[in-house]
């Protein structure tokens, strides 16, 4: 029996760097036309139906690039929410972060917030970028707020399925179903700190493939390959 399509896909879009040395560029050149097969991406989801896309942009430990590579991609980041407002509106996307954005430069933070309250009620997909995001610090951020709004002794009384539920609302990604369906470019076989909680039960897929070289064709043969898989959840198939 075939799966239905995913409602939400993830994505960690891994191999820029890598395509540019091979084309002899600069790191910053793969970047650039990374940031073009967002849009294809994007636009291939929705096409598709698929309610939800989650796209892994800045982790928490891609800080530890060199100055001048975080620098770009901050510039990056900018220009893309501002060139790319017309396709979101054009398209009916709602655009959304999720991270702690609280440490970017005032200009990208309200660059973020103007697309977000501009797209705010579009429905034909929610692309989400994960910005300055680590799965680890989401929850450590959760647990903060959680324990914030509740005395220790209402924790300690609490059942497993009541914190779960608890951990759900306080998360980043409480407006968002988990993930079905998780894409991973560039040939490494790891999941690096995205969405830990969210994708417990989604369908991993690696695929050697640069970012920067991902074409609709792979994904439509990746999108096949899930409908044709069985989730069973723990269950009996």
């Amino acid at each position: 029996m075939k799966s239905p399509l995913p409602q939400h896909i993830a994505m960690i879009m891994d191999g820029n760097g890598r395509w540019a040395k091979n084309q002899g560029k600069k790191r910053t050149s793969g970047h650039k036309e990374g940031a073009k097969i967002v849009r294809d991406v994007t636009q291939w989801c929705a096409s598709k139906s698929i309610p939800y896309l989650s796209l892994y942009a800045f982790s928490t430990e891609n800080w530890k690039r060199p100055k001048v590579e975080v620098d770009f991609l901050m510039g990056l980041l900018e220009k893309y929410l501002h060139n790319e407002r017309a396709m979101y509106i054009k398209n009916g996307i709602r655009f959304r972060a999720i991270g702690d954005i609280s440490i970017f430069s005032s200009t990208l933070k309200n660059a973020i917030l103007e697309l977000e309250h501009i797209t705010q009620n579009h429905t034909k997909l929610t692309q989400i970028l994960a910005l300055n995001y680590g799965a680890h610090d989401e929850l450590a951020r959760a647990f903060i707020k959680i324990t914030h709004t509740l005395e220790a002794k209402e924790l300690s009384n609490l059942k497993p399925e009541q914190v779960i539920k608890l951990i759900n609302a306080n998360l980043d990604t409480a407006f968002l179903p988990d993930v079905d369906m998780l894409i991973r470019t560039g040939g490494e076989m790891r999941i690096s700190n995205f969405l830990l909680w969210q994708a417990s039960y989604a369908e991993l897929f690696f695929t050697p493939t640069l970012w920067p070289d991902l074409r609709t064709d792979e994904l439509d043969s990746m999108l096949e390959q899930f409908c044709q898989r069985q989730r069973r959840f723990g269950a009996l198939g």
